[in-house]
């Protein structure tokens, strides 16, 4: 479906949008990080931690 376009997806399951070319991440109505799914978990930013927060409560 968004192969080829340019999309604007809000998600709150990070597995939606891991293989997105670019990923905003917008904290308290701003811009805190931008980047690839590996580049942003590199950083241990704020995306990092959500996936991690997201990831361990699928395991439980």
């Amino acid at each position: 479906l968004m192969r080829d376009r340019t999309s604007i997806v809000i998600a709150h399951r990070l597995s939606t949008i891991r293989s997105a070319d670019k990923i905003l991440v917008l904290h308290r109505g701003q811009l805190r990080e931008e980047g690839r799914h590996e580049e942003l978990l590199a950083r241990d930013g704020i995306y990092a931690r959500l996936h991690q927060l997201q990831y361990n409560e699928a395991l439980t």
